[in-house]
């Protein structure tokens, strides 16, 4: 995962916009049946496990975790999937015409955590990538997750001007149209400048890394509500998150490499 203005972590139809921003939400499916999708309870205690699960803090109601872990029993779970970059080393489980390539024909990379961004830049190539990634939410719904959280949303911004915000936005709207029909709510995972376009896009509630240290979060309230997640990486971005959004929002200091508790380096911390 990566903040626009900042490097964290990386781990690793029908398009409907989400009108409530709490409790159930009737969604179109392709089927003649709608699927209901569940949003997270608000302003609830949570932890973001992507590196690793164990067994959640006393008091936490909402957790994140890998697609390919399972959810926590009783909880809200949320299932994160790298859906707009391939994972480190991973080039191979993708169809070389898949991974964006610069003038020279070498693949653009995310520098920062050396992962292949994949093209989403035309009609057929955001179809074959959603269907792969299409799997991975199949999968969480298989497992029993409530939500989706899909990375990289903001990946276009580390194209180089390759790829556009509206290729971004036209692939989300596979994802949420995936995810609704599973019966899955959908996160915006960062990317502020495009919270206000959620409704067209399908997406139901907000992740946000860092909105705190950089003054972000009212972007994502003025779109979602109190619908919001927010992980701080610092404690002077827990401490601005927890002063402005502490009675509201759900919030979370996690260490930058979110490591399993009891483990070098673990930090959870809470408003």
């Amino acid at each position: 995962m990566s903040h626009l203005n900042t490097t964290t972590l990386k781990l690793t139809g029908t398009v409907i916009g989400a009108a409530a921003l709490t409790g159930a939400l009737f969604v179109g499916a392709p089927s003649t049946q709608a699927a209901t999708v569940s949003l997270p309870p608000t302003h609830a205690g949570f932890d973001y496990q992507i590196g690793g699960a164990y067994t959640p803090p006393t008091g936490v109601k909402v957790v994140t975790r890998d697609h390919t872990a399972s959810p926590a029993a009783g909880l809200y779970n949320i299932c994160y999937v790298n859906a707009f970059q391939a994972q480190p080393g991973a080039e191979g489980e993708w169809a070389s015409d898949l991974l964006l390539r610069d003038s020279a024909g070498k693949v653009v990379y995310d520098q920062d955590w050396g992962e292949a961004l994949l093209d989403v830049g035309t009609d057929a190539k955001r179809q074959r990538i959603a269907n792969q990634i299409g799997s991975q939410i199949d999968g969480c719904r298989d497992k029993g997750f409530q939500a989706v959280e899909p990375d990289n949303y903001d990946s276009y911004s580390r194209s180089g001007g390759r790829l556009t915000a509206n290729n971004a936005q036209a692939f989300i709207k596979l994802l949420s149209a995936r995810a609704h029909a599973d019966g899955l709510a959908i996160a915006q995972k960062n990317t502020p400048e495009l919270a206000g376009n959620r409704t067209a896009n399908g997406l139901d509630f907000a992740v946000a890394e860092e909105c705190g240290q950089y003054d972000e979060c009212g972007d994502y309230t003025s779109a979602f509500g109190n619908n919001v997640i927010v992980i701080e990486y610092t404690n002077s971005g827990k401490s601005k998150a927890c002063r402005g959004w502490g009675g509201t929002l759900s919030i979370v200091q996690r260490d930058v490499n979110v490591s399993p508790a009891g483990s070098s380096g673990y930090v959870r911390k809470t408003c």
